[in-house]
Order: C-alpha cells, then structure tokens, then sequence
C-alpha cells in the first residue's frame, strides 16, 4: 500500500493557496469567533465583556510572537512562504488588513456592550456620572494610591526618554510652564501593579479607567503648569525567546532571555485619536516605530484589561450561572482512595465538568502515602499557585524519590517556571528541564508504590496541564491506569526525557517526536485500506490546531479514497474541506463557547461504522502541528479498556461532533458560518454540566444519553 498521496492530474499546476489556509489568517478567523462570543445574545452581559477582553489577550499574544516573528524574517530578507504560498511580507500585509477590520469590530462591540452595561447600573466612563462625594473619593485616592506610585519625567536632552516595556502604558502630556512659558512634554509610564480601573463609591457601578484618573487629576501632577493637550499610548514588543543551541547553562540563559524580552522591539503601538500632536511626534520618534504597526482609535486601548471589570463587580445576574465541578463518584465509592479505585479500574475524567482536585489528591495521596517509593512529573504549566508543586515538595520532604520535568520553555510562564524549578530543588526534588531543542508539553504523572505482589505503577495522563485554574474552563481529559503496559510505556518516557535514552519500543504509548506521527500515519492508512475494500471507514479528530502539511495531505488522501472524516478544531486549520477530488469527505468545525475546548482525542473506525466498540480509540497532548510531532516530546495513549474507550467516544467526542448551538462550520473559501441545528438543537458544555459524570456518577439528569448519529443530517 503506497502511503503517498493520490495526486490530480492536475495537482501539479495547483498554487498551494488552493490546498492549504495559511496559518496565520486561520487563527485570525478563530479570534473572529472568539470576538463573536461578544456579541452573543444568549450570553449575560458581563460574560460578553470577558469574551471581548479575550479577544483583546489573544490579539495581544499574537502580535508579540506571530507578527514579531514574520517582521523579523522580512528584517532578515527571509522570503521563505508559508504553506500557502506566501511569503512573510505578504503574509503581514494580509494580516494588517484583516488587523483594521477586527480593530474596528472590537470598537463596535465595545460601543454596544458599553450602553448595555450602563442600563444595568454599570457605567465605564470617565467622572461625568460621579457624585460630588466619589469625586472627593476618587481625587484622594489618586492623591494617595497613585501618585506615590507613578513617577512623572520630562523628555529633554537632559532627561532621556524611558523604556517603556513590553505591554507597558502610559500618558504624555504636552505642558507650558507658566513662569517663562516654556514648553516641556512629560511622560507619565502607568505601572502594572496598579488596576487598569478603578471603582467608585455608590450604589451604581461606576468605573473609570486609571488613565482616566491621571488624566482628570494631572493638574494636580504638574503645579504651575498649564496643560495645553496629552495622550494615552500602549506599546507591544517582540516577546519571542531564542535559545541558542550551544547554551551551557539553560536556567541562566533563560532569565537572560527574559529580560530582553521585556526590552524587544516595537511591534504595535494603540494611541487615541485625539493624542496630542506635538506629544505624538516625540513618541513616534522616540519609539522608532517605523516597522511597527500604529492603531489610532477613539475607543479603549487595550480590551485585555476588561476582564477586571467581569471579575470584580458582583453581579450574578450578569454573568454564566455558577458551576461547581462534581468529584469523580469512582473515587468517593473508595472512600477517597485514589489508588484503590484506579487499581480496580481504568477512569477517566472529563474537566471541568469533573474536579482536578482529583488529580491533586492523587499526588498528595501519594506524596503522604508511607508505600509509595517514588513520583516522577512532567510540569508544562503549573499556574502561579500550585497544589500540585506543594504536593510534589512534600513528597520530597517525607523521603520520596521525586523526578520533576519542569519545562522552561512555556511561554510566557518560564518565570513562573524557573521559580517553581528552584522551590523543588530546595526541598529535593530532582529537577530535570528535559531537551535544549524541544519542548517537553506532555502531561505524565507517574507513581510507583510497594504492594503485596510487588511494586505497581499509578499513571496520570492528560490531554492539559496540571494548571488548577486553567483545568476550571478548559475542557481536558484526565486518564488513570494502574495497566502494567502503560506503566513500563511511561518509565521509557521518563527515561528519555531524563536521560536521553530514546524507546526502541512501546505498548500503548507513542511519543513524539520518536513514532506518534507514524502512529497516526499507519492509523489513517488503515481507514485508507478499508474504504478501498469497502468496509466502512472514518476517522474522528478533536484537536486544537491542524497546519502539518505532510497531516494535511494524509487526510486529504484518506479522503480520496472514501474515509469520512470529522474534524473538530478549535483554533487553526490550514486543511480546506470541500475542494473537489481532494477533500469532499471532510467536514470541520469549531467548538466556541462557555469552555474552552482543549482535550485531544483521535479515533478511527476500524472496519465498523463509527463510534463502535472496534474503533480505535487515542487521547494525547499532541495538535496535529509540526512542533507538536517532530519538536516537542509529546504522548498518544491507545484507550484499551472498553468502558473508558466508550466513555471517550461515544460520550465525549460524539457530543462534540453533534453540537450545534456553540459549533462553527468551516467552508471552503475560509469563512466559517454557526452551524443551525436540523432538528433539536444541541449543547456539548451543557449536556456534560447536567449529565452523570464519566467516572460513574448515578443515573442521567435532565438532557440523557448523547443524540444518536441519526440525529445529525449526513452523519456517518
């Protein structure tokens, strides 16, 4: 069986535009539906405004990495395209347009969530709405709280102008001192340990934002000046970290290289509309912005800093009903014994709609447990206030042999990381930061125990991170085993990442970048096979990103031949569905709602019609990216045991298949458009809220079993 794509007769003479998305533009569609949430009617007011702060971080991320990344290469003369076709200066001119128009969305959005919000008592405005009283409160507190805090600084030959780092805000204001009327601009940086807004007192909401506060009070900044104009600016630079190869300490490179991100170069700069003229000119020649690109807009500068608002105003009313995640029912029928309930049977658990709190519970168990000889861990992303590092300490602390993988290459938590690293040697732990090239993202825990028949390993294995507040919006799935298979896949896993000691072979377990994509190659040559001798043949895929071309090409093949195929793809998809001859039998989507969707689940038909119990069934860490199988030291889990298997197919990933309300089709031109239910609409995020739990709480609540298949016009 050739395992090389059917080409066209004509496929030669395609421009890679008409196979492929480019990967860029494709994500700037998934903000787009991000951005949508925005405007959701369904969703509580509040809820809105978080999902059009969102789009603000997630705009704000791209620019610092993606952007800054193809300004570089064009810096460079690098004219390598992209997968489709495009070169880095194409691809930053397309981006800039589509850049203009989600600016100007977000505005338009935030102009109506903004009079939405004032009707329900939540004004977000400067002090036109303050009482007499909350003035007197707000200029004291300005007075008290800020002006320690800020530090005004002239721009003249005598005093330079001050960096302004990465993310950094401030105010320029352009002054005439009245004693000799000279003219000064000063700069006013806004430190970020102060809130981007500040709430007055009274019985109505009233916000105003900090550089709203300065502004209003600057007088009392600059006595015996008269302020003849000023202006709100927000920088963002280049924050991508290179390591060099030939790094002989990685801990020290990377604080190194962390301060200079703060210091990279200008990628975007937002100021008013009404900036002052003269104040605007210093800035611009100042910054040296002229690769950079400038937004001028008379609305908010930086909807990042909205979701202050969302969380600190109390208002129920406004924002998603309260969900409290249940305690897998597994494990409280064990009295809390994690292990006893793992050695009986395979679980699986389905976050957030069931608690990581289990999986905390599962190291602290272990950590206090006298029979277990040692834990062994990989840390991604372990968030700013980890349970699961206290555990990991006090494992270290009681005598356990503990192995940390601690990732220093997350982005934008390699602070984070390097702190959690020196706490973890302190107490014992050995500390490991796995490969200089690639990045370890798997998410394995492992706990080997003293029992009566001998030693036994407990796994953990994750499609996200050991993240506790991360693991309370993100869909992920947590699976634990005490299968001796898995037990000895996981050891090779450790030993690799450890000690460099690649696996010459594996059980259940394929790793990237050793045989995982082969895994999934011979997986989906197998739906090839089987369509071609015509039995039936599928392949259903939930993950986070498609843009592998080698990938691409090896669904498009499968689809030649017959495969129907299902994709479920959050973010970017450079795969286009529907191009005749090469992709008819594909279908994608993207789920966007309440949760964000995270868990990786790949699974293939095998010969019966789709979800059946001979479908072979996988989670993993791994998106179907480059980086993800051939750069990063990542895991696929082959499901063998029958009630998880169809826990995680015909519960989990068929429910994702079936959503309508909060799904997204992609067409073949690049838009997508909200799938409209034909039939009784149906939502994923709300059928696992109200249904029993996969680890085996009780009998159904309110929505019952998953729609079946016929349900869905055109299922396969």
């Amino acid at each position: 069986m050739s395992s090389k794509p059917i080409i066209n007769d004509n496929e030669q003479e395609e421009a890679p535009a008409e196979r492929y998305f480019n990967r860029e533009l494709s994500w700037l569609s998934f903000n787009e539906r991000v951005l949508a949430e925005a405007s959701n009617e369904s969703y509580p007011l509040l809820e809105r405004l978080r999902f059009l702060s969102i789009s603000g971080s997630n705009l704000d991320e791209f620019m610092m990495i993606r952007v800054a990344g193809l300004v570089g290469q064009v810096q460079r003369g690098i004219e390598l395209p992209s997968i489709d076709g495009r070169t880095p200066s194409q691809q930053l001119a397309a981006i800039r347009e589509r850049l203009s128009t989600i600016a100007s969305d977000q505005q338009a959005i935030w102009n109506d969530l903004h009079d939405r919000l004032a009707e329900q008592g939540i004004h977000i405005t400067d002090d036109e709405l303050v009482s007499e009283s909350a003035y007197r409160w707000l200029r004291d507190y300005f007075l008290e709280e800020i002006v320690p805090v800020i530090t005004p600084q002239a721009i003249d030959p005598g005093h330079p102008f001050p960096f302004v780092t990465n993310e950094g805000m401030g105010l320029l204001f352009n002054l005439t001192r009245e004693a000799d009327k000279e003219k000064i601009i000063e700069m006013v940086l806004i430190p970020p340990a102060l809130p981007r807004y500040v709430r007055a007192p009274g019985e109505e909401a009233v916000y105003i934002s900090i550089a709203s506060l300065i502004g209003r009070f600057a007088d009392h900044l600059f006595p015996g000046f008269k302020i003849k104009g000023s202006g709100l600016f927000r920088v963002l630079r280049d924050s991508d970290i290179e390591i060099e190869e030939e790094a002989e300490d990685l801990v020290r490179t990377f604080r190194s290289a962390i301060q200079r991100r703060r210091r990279g170069k200008v990628i975007q700069l937002e100021i008013e509309e009404d900036f002052d003229k003269r104040a605007e000119q210093v800035l611009l020649e100042q910054l040296g912005v002229s690769d950079a690109m400038v937004i001028k807009t008379d609305g908010v500068i930086g909807f990042d800093g909205l979701d202050e608002i969302v969380d600190g105003e109390d208002r129920p009313d406004l924002k998603f009903e309260s969900y409290s995640p249940r305690y897998p029912e597994r494990i409280r029928e064990h009295d809390g014994d994690c292990f006893a309930a793992i050695r009986e049977k395979d679980i699986v658990i389905h976050h957030p709609y069931e608690s990581f709190e289990v999986v905390v519970d599962f190291i602290r168990q272990a950590a206090a447990d006298p029979d277990v000889v040692a834990i062994k861990q990989t840390l991604y992303r372990a968030g700013s206030q980890s349970a699961v590092i206290n555990a990991l300490i006090a494992a270290a602390e009681n005598g356990k042999s503990v192995t940390a993988v601690v990732e220093l290459k997350a982005r934008f938590d390699e602070e984070q990381n390097l702190m959690w690293a020196s706490q973890l040697e302190r107490a014992g732990v050995q500390v490991i930061y796995g490969f200089l090239d690639w990045k370890t993202h798997a998410k394995v825990a492992m706990v080997v125990r003293r029992e009566e028949e001998g030693f036994r390993t407990y796994c953990h294995f994750g499609t996200g991170n050991y993240h506790p507040m991360t693991a309370l919006t993100y869909t992920d799935l947590s699976f634990f085993t005490a299968n001796p298979k898995l037990g000895r896949d996981a050891a090779k896993l450790f030993n690799f990442v450890t000690g460099y000691v690649e696996p010459r072979s594996t059980e259940l377990l394929a790793i990237a970048p050793h045989n995982l994509r082969e895994e999934i190659y011979a997986r989906i040559d197998k739906e090839i096979e089987n369509a071609r001798e015509g039995t039936p043949a599928a392949i259903w895929i939930k993950c986070n990103q498609i843009t592998d071309q080698a990938m691409i090409d090896r669904l498009y093949e499968a689809s030649q031949a017959g495969v129907e195929i299902e994709l479920v793809v959050r973010g970017i998809c450079c795969l286009i569905p529907g191009i005749p001859g090469v992709s008819e039998n594909i279908r994608i989507k993207s789920i966007i709602g309440r949760f964000l969707e995270h868990g990786r689940i790949y699974a293939f038909a095998n010969g019966k019609p789709m979800p059946s119990a001979k479908s072979v069934v996988y989670i993993g860490s791994a998106d179907l990216m480059e980086r993800n199988l051939d750069r990063r030291v990542e895991t696929l889990i082959q499901i063998r045991n029958k009630t998880v298997h169809d826990q995680v197919l015909q519960q989990v990933l068929l429910a994702n298949v079936l959503d309508t309300e909060q799904s997204w089709e992609l067409h073949a031109d690049g838009t997508y458009s909200r799938v409209e239910a034909d039939g009784e609409p149906f939502n994923c995020h709300r059928y696992f809220m109200t249904n029993p739990s996969l680890s085996g709480r009780g009998g159904a609540l309110e929505l019952g079993p998953v729609p079946t298949l016929a349900l869905r016009k055109g299922g396969t």
